[in-house]
């Protein structure tokens, strides 16, 4: 199978820039903007990636369906899929490319598989396609080797092998460090502010822990864009947890971490409307407040 057209369910900020990167290394993108907001219309837009009229359109058009979307809308987007799918007897690929546990991408594959499509568990890991930038995408399943064509076009794609849930499972693990640790710094630096004690404790981690509070100066400060997509990843990873035994508190505790930082006001930016100059002291400091006047 050669795959020439790939649909990209939803070009938002990662999936419009996977979008671009294909369609710089010659193939068709595609998508369906109906329902999308106008932000994701315009990245779709400045990706290059032509808008259809319906996901019936998609999947007639596509050799493979990427999904790309926050975790809340993985399954209903898979539903819809499946849908067009009957509707079509298409046979398209559909890889989930979400953070998802393994339990929700075994149920997503089964709704596409009943359908007629042909499924694959695909987990990202790095950020979205640049020129210094080129994320992972793990792949399992029986037709995850289907998607090696697409290595080097701005990606690296890398099939695990075995079944499907190993690529989400990855990404599930993969993210408890990157996205819980930040999470955990958050809570660190918060519970500080409250007590009074952010300058003794920033005073202590320049001299023992420099590197940590560098990387924390730089990353808290964009949290707020990101909140309130993560809280129901935390969420997905705790599930990811629980089903193999260990305890989801860790990271239930970081998604409610992200939801309350997806209640201030500086989660209500962009990447493109992000206060660069804002500091992790700012940033903490107003987390703090709110927290305050809620409780």
């Amino acid at each position: 199978m050669s795959i020439k057209t790939v649909a990209i369910l939803s070009p938002g900020d990662m999936g419009h820039a996977v979008g671009r990167s294909l369609g710089k290394h010659g193939l068709r993108v595609i998508t369906c903007l109906t329902g999308r907001s106008q932000r994701t219309a315009g990245l779709a837009q400045q990706a290059g990636i032509e808008d259809v009229p319906t996901l019936e359109e998609v999947v007639r058009q596509a050799d493979l369906v990427m999904s790309i979307l926050v975790p809340a809308q993985a399954s209903g987007l898979a539903r819809q899929v499946a849908e067009a799918l009957k509707s079509t007897d298409a046979d398209t690929l559909f890889a989930d490319c979400n953070a998802v546990s393994p339990k929700t991408t075994r149920e997503i594959g089964d709704t596409i598989s009943r359908a007629g499509g042909r499924f694959i568990d695909a987990g990202i890991v790095g950020g979205p396609p640049s020129d210094t930038e080129s994320p992972r995408i793990y792949v399992s399943g029986s037709h995850a080797e289907l998607m090696a064509e697409l290595d080097g076009m701005g990606i690296q794609v890398r099939p695990i092998g075995g079944d499907v849930g190993r690529a989400s499972g990855l990404k599930m693990c993969y993210a408890a460090m990157t996205k819980g640790t930040s999470a955990l710094q958050l809570a660190i630096l918060t519970t500080a502010e409250r007590l009074g004690l952010t300058g003794e404790l920033c005073a202590e981690w320049e001299g023992s822990q420099a590197e940590a509070l560098k990387r924390m100066n730089a990353q808290v400060p964009r949290l707020p864009v990101t909140a309130r997509r993560w809280t129901g990843e935390m969420e997905e990873i705790a599930a990811t947890f629980e089903q193999v035994g260990v305890t989801p508190h860790f990271h239930l505790g970081a998604a409610e971490m992200y939801r309350l930082l997806g209640l201030t006001s500086m989660a209500d930016e962009t990447p493109e409307t992000l206060d660069r100059n804002r500091t992790r002291e700012q940033t903490v400091a107003a987390l703090a407040e709110a927290i305050g006047e809620a409780s």
